[in-house]
């Protein structure tokens, strides 16, 4: 009888203890589908910069979707039908948009991870992108860093922060309204070790050749966008928390009403 008894109990704990673990996974896989930028940070890893080079991801940074090298609309149809537009209808942007945005950007696009999407003066690259998510599909609403060479995102601040930098971009409500802000900013240092004098007129130069490039994978992923440029320099520093950037352009992104 006793060891009949204890079969039983030991059954029955048994039993329990995989019902828990079943409630366990149950809740765990609800966590990650109820918070997509969580679903998306990296542990650490490695990232595919070319054919056979990767690099490392930065633990808590986002990957990005991989982006895609070849779309529905030519570069000559791109350049035909790009306008600038102020008004953006309300909707979402998807990960995969803002993935194709950046690599349009600032992209790593050789198999060493040396070469990018915009020229750059010396190869030097001074140019840093920041967004402003506000209404991303799969991201947290905050201030992010693109970094280039992992194609991610590093978190600067969380929040919402498009009227923040609509308050200093001269209250032009269309930055308040899209989904997604890109702030093109520069650290002049890195091409002035070269050039001297001449390198603010070579990274002016570089900030309009990403911010056609943005324009054209806007127009292709039938978005919109404009460039602005009118905003008070400290205080969009301030808002995305700024070190040595100079924020040079923000990009309103949405669809065009």
């Amino acid at each position: 009888m006793k060891n009949a008894r204890k079969h039983e109990v030991g059954r029955f704990l048994s039993e329990a203890l995989s019902f828990l673990g079943i409630l366990s996974l149950l809740f765990a896989s609800l966590f990650i589908l109820a918070d997509p930028a969580s679903a998306a940070e990296t542990q650490g890893g490695t990232a595919v910069v070319g054919p056979g080079v990767t690099a490392a991801i930065a633990p808590g940074d986002i990957s990005l979707p991989a982006p895609g090298k070849t779309g529905t609309l030519s570069v000559e149809a791109a350049m035909a039908q790009r306008r600038s537009v102020r008004e953006l209808a309300d909707g979402a942007v998807s990960l995969n948009q803002v993935s194709q945005l950046l690599w349009a950007a600032q992209g790593i696009t050789d198999e060493k991870g040396l070469r990018r999407t915009a020229p750059s003066a010396g190869a030097k690259y001074p140019i840093e992108v920041f967004i402003v998510a506000g209404n991303v599909d799969g991201l947290a609403a905050g201030i992010y860093r693109y970094r280039p060479q992992t194609h991610s995102l590093a978190l600067v601040k969380k929040g919402d922060a498009r009227a923040a930098l609509c308050d200093e971009a001269l209250s032009q409500e269309w930055v308040r309204s899209a989904p997604l802000d890109i702030i093109i900013t520069a650290v002049y240092e890195r091409t002035r070790v070269k050039y001297g004098e001449r390198a603010e007129r070579y990274v002016h130069i570089e900030v309009g050749a990403v911010a056609e490039n943005v324009y054209l994978e806007t127009e292709s992923l039938g978005l919109a966008t404009t460039f602005v440029g009118a905003f008070t320099d400290e205080g969009v520093k301030k808002v995305l928390g700024l070190g040595d950037e100079a924020p040079l352009g923000i990009m309103p992104i949405g669809v065009g009403k």
